[in-house]
């Protein structure tokens, strides 16, 4: 089940963000997500956080916590499987 999702948010980060020249299996799910290799930006951020709302129905109430939760492709699985609404 994690695994799965963690294959499916590495889909979504690179429709989400446009990352055209990046393939899932270029995603490692451990490494740091802002910051790291990616490029991810605070305005990519925002769009992450609209792909949480919109397709899991997760917040992420205040940036404390959006910093865990976005610490890798891994911790976003874990947030989402954590505090999905049913």
């Amino acid at each position: 089940m994690m695994e799965e999702l963690i294959e499916t948010l590495k889909q979504q980060i690179i429709t989400t963000l446009k990352l055209s020249d990046i393939k899932p299996a270029d995603i490692d799910p451990d490494t740091p997500l802002i910051g790291g290799n990616l490029g991810i930006d605070s305005i990519d951020t925002l769009e992450l956080l609209v792909l949480l709302e919109k397709e899991y129905r997760v917040t992420v109430p205040d940036v404390n916590i959006g910093r865990k939760a976005f610490a890798s492709v891994r911790a976003m699985a874990q947030y989402i499987t954590d505090n999905r609404r049913p």
